[in-house]
């Protein structure tokens, strides 16, 4: 069993174990469900920089990430920046997450929430909704065609976007379909961690146009980023690279700036 069975394995319990103790009437009734959401697609379709940064505590890959900064600080710090939009993780287990980190980041700032999260079920997108998230993460490779289609359809009704994470051809071909609003390419391997930025060149020919593309993990230049806009790349998700240093949100800002002055000729 590698690392990705293992936390779909404890998430299908965790779920089983929040549905006995908050009732979908508890979710639906929350103060955040009736919200109105940001668009990240529209952000990332009309931004220069395309910059998505990461709330992240710890990984499976690295034990300790940053546990010094609250969510207030890092976020607020990442909207100062001029980033597109924010990723919190809120898996407990494995990223050191939760959904008050999600809650908090809402209290915190005015743009776009992904809620990065292993999705298998559609009580976890009653769940993003309810602590105000615009748009949900569901990953290819643990998702079949008609689950993703199902789940998509249902973030949708919600007014969340959705944003599907592929790493390989065959996720791709067996995922497209209308209900989706971005595609991002994991340049990690989820299963083996292996980490290159040609995933991310290989299949932006396969992911039609009508999808805002989206590079994740493994960025941490501004010649990485200009190289891959030449991909038709709109939007790159940054997490460690930001999170490792002593001051996420002036590290962002810092690489803003400089990808700012450093356009790429696209």
């Amino acid at each position: 069993m590698n690392i990705l069975d293992k936390i779909i394995f404890d998430k299908r319990n965790e779920i089983a174990l929040k549905k006995s103790i908050i009732p979908v009437s508890q979710l639906e009734n929350s103060i955040l469900f009736g919200s109105r959401t940001i668009s990240l697609s529209k952000m990332l379709r009309n931004s220069n920089s395309g910059i998505i940064a990461e709330h992240k505590r710890r990984s499976p890959s690295k034990a300790e990430i940053n546990y010094s900064f609250s969510v207030e600080e890092v976020v607020k710090g990442y909207q100062n920046a001029g980033v597109c939009g924010i990723s919190v993780l809120t898996d407990g287990k494995y990223f050191g997450g939760s959904l008050d980190d999600l809650l908090l980041a809402r209290a915190s700032v005015n743009i776009p929430l992904l809620r990065k999260e292993f999705i298998i079920d559609e009580y976890q997108i009653l769940e993003a909704k309810a602590h105000g998230a615009d748009l949900i993460l569901l990953i290819a490779a643990v998702l079949t065609r008609e689950e993703i289609k199902n789940l998509s359809e249902f973030a949708q009704s919600l007014g969340l976007e959705v944003l599907l994470e592929v790493h390989n051809l065959e996720e791709l071909q067996k995922s497209i379909m209308p209900t989706l609003d971005m595609i991002g390419v994991n340049n990690r391997n989820l299963k083996t961690f292996e980490v290159s930025l040609d995933f991310s060149k290989e299949l932006a020919s396969e992911i039609p146009n009508e999808f805002v593309k989206i590079s994740e993990s493994g960025i941490s230049s501004i010649e990485a980023i200009n190289e891959l806009k030449t991909y038709g790349y709109k939007g790159f998700l940054i997490g460690e690279n930001f999170m490792k240093t002593d001051n996420p949100g002036k590290s962002a800002s810092e690489f803003i700036n400089l990808l700012q002055t450093n356009p790429s000729r696209v």
